[in-house]
């Protein structure tokens, strides 16, 4: 690994240089293990803890296939599928490999009794497989987490659509969280120049997510003028949506759980902003039955704060503890757009409130390359920012885990993997320059001890 990070770090160093490196037989990597499936049994999800089941482990270099890249990675991030596989929850991730590893010769190299998660990263190309021209060794990447096949025709208007579509570190292996990984080609895209190694690994799976979710015409559309509901909006997901609406000409009603997170929205630039801690919001009255007169009272204090208007948008990822109010607060003709569910995946709300005022909920799962491809363009001209809060080294990914599984964070955790200190990788100081507070200001809030809190 020496001579991978040598070269990496050396300003001289060719794509000839790199292609003649010898490759190490094994990395390290982080890993779940297939025979502690179970460990959790019995246990709430609170209770499960990512540092037990998260293993840092030596692994064998996998084979590179065609259309493939193996690529150094100097920096990953933790996102809520790393918190999911950590706990085995909804499903075990090992039932995803075991039928993609059915698929044919070539993908049973990841059906593996060790799992390498991870769907981030900022890293530089050591190899190629057959067939690949865009891309050569020495070239600095960040990579999107879209595995597909693209053998079935349902794939090729929108490539979420295809048959075969995965989550890259989480339905496949050798993902991010490690000092090397294995990635489609069609997975690569530009390392953002002004960024640090860190920084641009960030972005990824939630940038690409939230701008499909919000601004894709496959997700709601949105347009200048209109009000989106943000929940979590300080969050992972919603700092981005935050961002978007505001770069868009959209006014973010952003709902938080504290003070301090409301500070952070404010920062961003956000005017109109829920702390629903201080509201005292109770959607449900119990296990089972919801409270329309607490979605009343969300709907009042959004059009307080919006002159009189319902929103057009609810940017939704908790799921079941806000989807009844979400439904309810959107406008006439409104759209829902759901992802994730970190709150639950059963989700009930009032269908009178969707059908007779004609509302759409729409659901949105990742990114295809393309929609990618802009997310990280607006990165890379700083017109949307890294939400980079906290670093922590591969070691130290199980704590990673848990402090985004308790919420104990602010934006995006990222992961030191064969980099060696923060701050590497910045190839135009003069334009960070000009973009340096924005890069900063979770990582600032984050050193001013924002508390934690459930930011749903």
């Amino acid at each position: 690994m020496k001579e991978i990070l040598d070269a990496i770090l050396s300003a001289d160093s060719t794509s000839a240089d790199f292609a003649a490196i010898k490759l190490p037989e094994s990395y390290r990597a982080v890993t779940l293990h297939k025979d502690e499936e179970q460990m959790f049994a019995g246990l709430e999800s609170r209770d499960k803890d990512p540092r037990k089941s998260l293993h840092l482990d030596d692994v064998p270099l996998p084979e590179l296939g065609p259309g493939e890249a193996l690529v150094a990675v100097m920096a990953s991030a933790v996102n809520y599928n790393t918190v999911w596989s950590s706990i085995f929850e909804p499903v075990s991730t090992f039932g995803f490999l075991e039928r993609y590893g059915r698929l044919s010769p070539l993908t049973k190299r990841h059906d593996l009794p060790y799992h390498v998660l991870g769907s981030d990263l900022a890293g530089v190309v050591l190899r190629t497989g057959a067939g690949v021209n865009a891309w050569k060794p020495g070239d600095e990447v960040v990579a999107h987490c879209l595995s597909v096949e693209l053998e079935s025709p349902d794939g090729h208007n929108d490539t979420m659509m295809d048959p075969e579509q995965r989550i890259w570190g989480f339905e496949t292996n050798f993902g991010g969280l490690a000092q090397l990984a294995l990635v489609k080609t069609n997975q690569l895209l530009p390392k953002p120049k002004h960024l640090t190694w860190e920084e641009a690994a960030s972005p990824g799976l939630v940038n690409s997510t939230a701008y499909r979710q919000l601004v894709s015409r496959n997700g709601a559309g949105m347009k200048q003028g209109d009000n989106v509901l943000i929940w979590g909006a300080s969050g992972g997901l919603g700092s981005y949506a935050t961002q978007y609406a505001l770069a868009g000409g959209a006014t973010p009603i952003c709902v938080v759980s504290s003070p301090q997170k409301a500070d952070i929205c404010r920062a961003m630039g956000a005017e109109a902003v829920i702390d629903r801690s201080a509201e005292g919001y109770r959607f449900w009255k119990d296990e089972q039955n919801q409270d329309p007169r607490e979605w009343k009272r969300l709907g009042a204090k959004i059009r307080e704060l919006t002159g009189g208007e319902d929103v057009d948008i609810v940017f939704e990822h908790p799921g079941r503890e806000t989807f009844g109010a979400s439904v309810y607060v959107t406008r006439k003709g409104g759209t829902i757009v759901t992802c994730a569910s970190t709150s639950g995946f059963m989700h009930q709300y009032d269908n009178r409130y969707l059908w007779m005022s004609l509302k759409r909920i729409v659901g949105s799962h990742f990114a295809n390359y393309r929609e990618a491809y802009e997310a990280n363009r607006l990165i890379a001209k700083g017109r949307i920012h890294p939400t980079l809060s906290k670093v922590y080294s591969l070691e130290q990914t199980g704590q990673a885990a848990l402090d985004v599984h308790h919420n104990k964070h602010q934006g995006k955790v990222g992961v030191l993997c064969l980099a060696p200190q923060e701050g590497l990788g910045v190839r135009d100081a003069e334009f960070r320059e000009k973009h340096l507070p924005a890069i900063n200001l979770f990582r600032e809030l984050d050193e001013r001890n924002v508390k934690p809190g459930r930011d749903i």
